[in-house]
């Protein structure tokens, strides 16, 4: 859930526009800082549903299962990856006979791909749904010393606080989620991008009344984005440490690390093409 939330993260701002580019850059900080995060959100679910540019690029996931790095390409009918590298090493013959079969099945049976698809659908609704909430579910404050200069060169930053807004009242289970969540949020304000944003469960948070699950404070998010070109925004970092209660039983201790990397535009294509090009490509040595 805090995946979907954090891959929140070009719709008109027709009305919360900070009176144009003009007064934007001269003066970031003359209007409400909801005005940015309404920007920022409004971009984000365009970004999420948008399928007019695709991408081929490493990622790099280090988790409860490993170290694994994967060779991704953005299909029209959705992503396509192939585990090329374990622990930072080659994989032996077997494992990638394990790999080149798993890929092979999708091509033999739709419905194995179709699967995965729902799997990412999911996904991106709950994200959709928990951005959208994003500019009333908290408050927001700039942080003194506006605007800033971060670790993006040349990029000057409107940094803004949030925390729950006692007045929300979650619409959904899911959306529970934000009642515990407090942070910072860096935009970039010539595109209103988020290009960092940080999280904190500062209390616990219970998930049907901590029936179905409690998230323990103490928790934390990161996410991290970049203009991968031509104005697609796309993640390059995401790092998430939670302690989660599932089901009243067991305590599971979350921690991933996520790296995206290496982006290069591709021309459209099936997910069988996709499916096709990375087992034609030799692995790394």
């Amino acid at each position: 859930m805090f995946v979907a939330l954090l891959a929140s993260s070009n719709a008109v701002m027709a009305q919360n526009s900070p009176g144009g580019k003009a007064e934007t850059a001269a003066s970031p900080l003359s209007v409400d800082p909801q005005v940015w995060v309404k920007g920022a959100c409004a971009n984000e679910l365009q970004a999420l549903h948008s399928r007019g540019s695709y991408l081929r690029y490493r990622m790099h996931l280090v988790d409860e299962k490993g170290d694994q790095t994967r060779d991704v390409i953005e299909s029209k009918d959705g992503t396509v990856a192939r585990l090329i590298l374990r622990n930072g090493k080659p994989l032996t013959d077997l494992q990638d006979k394990g790999e080149q079969q798993r890929l092979n099945d999708m091509l033999a049976s739709p419905s194995a791909y179709a699967k995965h698809v729902k799997n990412d659908e999911s996904g991106r609704k709950i994200a959709d749904a928990l951005i959208k909430l994003m500019p009333e579910a908290m408050l927001y404050t700039y942080v003194p010393g506006q605007p800033q200069t971060g670790k993006n060169p040349g990029m000057v930053e409107v940094v803004i606080d949030y925390e729950p807004n006692p007045k929300f009242s979650p619409p959904t289970t899911t959306s529970e989620a934000l009642t515990g969540l407090k942070g910072r949020v860096w935009i970039d304000p010539k595109t209103k991008y988020v290009v960092r944003m940080e999280g904190t469960i500062f209390r616990g948070i219970n998930f049907g009344w901590g029936m179905l699950a409690h998230i323990y404070p103490g928790g934390k998010l990161t996410i991290e984005q970049t203009d991968s070109g031509g104005g697609r925004w796309i993640f390059t970092n995401f790092t998430e440490q939670l302690s989660v209660r599932a089901l009243m039983v067991k305590t599971l201790n979350v921690k991933t690390n996520v790296e995206a990397s290496d982006f290069k535009p591709i021309n459209e294509m099936s997910y069988q093409d996709a499916i096709h090009v990375l087992l034609n490509t030799p692995l790394p040595k």
